[in-house]
């Protein structure tokens, strides 16, 4: 039996976990994970929590649920207890002791930090590969508690996948931009705006936001999108919008939106052909851009363009 997860490494919380590992590096600690799910569980396959010989801790897998039995459990593994997989669901009297009545279940591994479980270099790998923009995939035997970056040849294993930090490419530092910013900064996408007209793109306007004054097919290319990238254009200036998009598309950037009525989206597709984009290429522009919510005002459209990424960045995970 095979428990795959495929969306841990895009949540954003789990880079806390890692990055507190790697701080507490040395010292005794337990890794919980959760390994598998069924129906209104509130943490993903993949969401992570590491606890301290000390009791501090850091991440969720349940959002406050089982919290307090994993602290107890992770302090039993620390002091020497043998990994173990924890079940919590409704039908368990002991998952309502600990606050599950969600209607959902949960299966959370808890094991050491150590050769002998979760080998400490892995955290090092698994940050070094995020920030090269790579996928890295961790297996572990559920019947010895062993995390490897080899596969493991065992009847029963958890395959989780750590994939690149979602990233944001707004072209057009506009009013909508700034809304879509901050949004992106909220759900744990990494922004950056991009703009060459100097005037439009300030600190001031953008405050904590990766700001490039290049020309977009240029700051894009730069950053080598991928599937966890998206573009999203918004200048309403073809100059600066249609070199972006043709950019966008030229590699296997995840998402793709362009704003504007579509009556405009059908003269730039129209362009877009005629500078040698293909058909398949051009059904990859989200336009006009989002989800149709009848948006009213910047902040809406940001609101929607950013549940249009999300829902994309999920559909192909």
């Amino acid at each position: 039996m095979t428990m795959a997860n495929r969306r841990a490494g895009s949540m954003a919380d789990n880079d806390a976990v890692i990055a507190a590992a790697r701080a507490w590096a040395g010292a005794p600690i337990a890794l919980a994970t959760v390994v598998s799910t069924w129906g209104s569980a509130p943490r993903p396959r993949g969401s992570h929590m590491i606890v301290h010989a000390d009791g501090r801790f850091e991440g969720s897998v349940s959002g406050g649920c089982v919290e307090s039995d994993i602290l107890t459990t992770a302090a039993e593994v620390i002091a020497g207890a043998p990994f173990v997989v924890k079940d919590y669901g409704v039908a368990d009297a002991a998952a309502w002791e600990v606050g599950l009545p969600c209607g959902g279940e949960i299966a959370v591994m808890v094991q050491p930090v150590s050769a002998q479980g979760f080998d400490p270099e892995l955290f090092d790998r698994i940050a070094e590969a995020r920030g090269r923009g790579a996928a890295l995939t961790v297996t572990t035997d559920l019947d010895t508690g062993q995390s490897s970056l080899r596969p493991q040849e065992t009847a029963r294993v958890f395959v989780n996948r750590y994939d690149p930090p979602r990233q944001l490419l707004i072209v057009g530092a506009v009013q909508i931009a700034q809304a879509l910013a901050g949004l992106a900064r909220e759900i744990g996408v990494a922004t950056t705006v991009i703009d060459p007209r100097g005037r439009f793109l300030t600190e001031e306007r953008f405050p904590g936001v990766a700001l490039d004054d290049r020309w977009p097919d240029e700051a894009i290319a730069a950053r080598a999108p991928g599937p966890a990238t998206a573009v999203v254009t918004l200048s309403h200036d073809i100059k600066i919008d249609d070199p972006a998009l043709i950019a966008a598309l030229a590699t296997d950037t995840g998402y793709v939106g362009a704003l504007g009525s579509r009556r405009s989206h059908a003269a730039r597709l129209e362009r877009l052909a005629a500078a040698g984009v293909s058909e398949d290429n051009l059904r990859r522009i989200d336009g006009p851009v989002g989800l149709d919510i009848g948006a009213i005002g910047p902040a809406e459209i940001a609101l929607s363009i950013a549940a249009a990424m999300v829902r994309t960045f999920h559909d192909q995970a």
